[in-house]
């Protein structure tokens, strides 16, 4: 069978609670800084809210694109700037109607229709401030290109937590079906009333940071963030190798106990790219430290994959960024792969309180200074794992040679 066109991850920007560029991330990530979590008391009425906020000051949104002003896009565009040379250097020498742009999200600005709806309440009348754009789906890719120029194919994926993962895999789709010449493609969410009554109202949100595969796991940690690539169709660097789908439906908030929806993404990721799952070197977990979610994510990967894999879970360090989690996630392997010398690859380490679940089926996890070894003859290969609400789960496998 041919191998599939190339499909280069060129170029990333990304901010999250971390910080708001990429060394600075990746320099907290290896050292598996918590420092950046904070209780807030502005989301939920009962209780105060651990949760992994942005602290960065975040650009102004320009008076051209004012109907989409709201922290989401700010958001979006704290990231965007990271890479808008290298969009602009394409832009230079392709039509902007064959740039395209997909963007993933779960929430668009629900901070701005929350205040919206407020102010409609209390005054029979919104605010001159609001504009719907602000929080409708497809907002969020529309305010890419326009802040960009870009006047090719343009549109919002909103698949729950794989949204960003979904988000790179079509953008593959639009390169390898010729119907564009490059693609900015990523995800962002930010922190809401909207979500956080809502996944307190789950049962799902931790009192503390999140603690995944711990026997004392009780819930995940909720997050904000953007991460947005560059892809193009071009050989070398971090090349997007395998998109792995499944649609389990098994439950509108719950995932299938066995695993079966993550197992069979997995696998098919790894046809995609024609590699055997020990060719895998590192696997960036879903691991949301709820109850479910890691029990049957360590049942799907101990199947598909052979101990020692090193594994890791990021939200520890990130939270759960909700539709952003795919492409943040797949930020993380890019990262690393880009860093990656001939012989190691420095990874991001798990964060957990150490108390292993013996309800779980053994895989290994990544402690802080950890390195995965390499063949310096052969590809790297790192898999991230993103599995939403209602069974829509996606893998990724990220390659890249020295």
């Amino acid at each position: 069978m041919a191998r599939r066109s190339p499909c280069r991850l060129s170029a990333l920007g990304m901010v999250n609670s971390l910080g708001g560029d990429l060394e600075t991330i990746w320099r907290r990530l290896r050292t598996g800084d918590q420092s950046r979590f904070s209780a807030r008391s502005d989301f939920l009425p009962h209780r105060p809210l651990v949760v992994a906020a942005i602290d960065e000051k975040l650009p102004d949104i320009p008076e051209a694109l004012s109907a989409h002003r709201c922290r989401n896009n700010a958001v979006t565009l704290a990231a965007l700037r990271q890479i808008e040379p290298a969009v602009r250097t394409v832009l230079a020498k392709t039509d902007p109607a064959r740039v395209a742009v997909v963007m993933g999200t779960s929430t668009a600005g629900a901070t701005s229709m929350e205040q919206a709806v407020a102010d409609h309440m209390n005054h029979g009348e919104f605010s001159d401030a609001f504009h719907y754009p602000q929080a409708e789906f497809g907002g969020t890719a529309g305010f890419v290109a326009g802040a960009l120029g870009i006047t090719g194919p343009r549109y919002s994926i909103s698949t729950a937590c794989s949204s960003g993962a979904r988000a790179l895999a079509s953008a593959r789709s639009l390169l390898s079906l010729g119907l564009c010449d490059a693609v900015v493609a990523g995800a962002t969410d930010t922190l809401c009333g909207l979500v956080t009554n809502g996944f307190s109202a789950l049962h799902a949100v931790s009192e503390q940071i999140t603690n995944p595969c711990s026997a004392n796991r009780s819930g995940l940690t909720l997050g904000e963030g953007s991460a947005v690539f560059l892809v193009t169709a071009e050989a070398g660097g971090v090349q997007l190798r395998g998109v792995g789908e499944s649609s389990e439906a098994h439950h509108m908030s719950a995932p299938d106990p066995s695993g079966a929806g993550a197992e069979q993404a997995m696998r098919a990721a790894l046809d995609d790219a024609e590699v055997r799952a020990n060719a895998i070197h590192y696997l960036n977990l879903h691991g949301t430290g709820t109850p479910q979610n890691d029990s049957m994510e360590c049942k799907a990967v101990a199947r598909v994959f052979s101990n020692p894999l090193p594994c890791s879970s990021t939200k520890p360090l990130v939270g759960h960024t909700l539709g952003a989690a795919g492409a943040i996630e797949a930020g993380i392997c890019w990262m690393a792969l880009s860093q990656r010398e001939a012989r190691s690859m420095s990874l991001p380490p798990h964060r957990y309180d150490g108390v292993w679940d013996p309800e779980l089926p053994e895989i290994t996890l990544v402690d802080e200074g950890d390195s995965a070894s390499l063949d310096p003859e052969a590809e790297a290969l790192a898999m991230s794992n993103s599995f939403g609400f209602g069974g829509n789960n996606c893998a990724l496998i990220l390659g890249s040679t020295s």
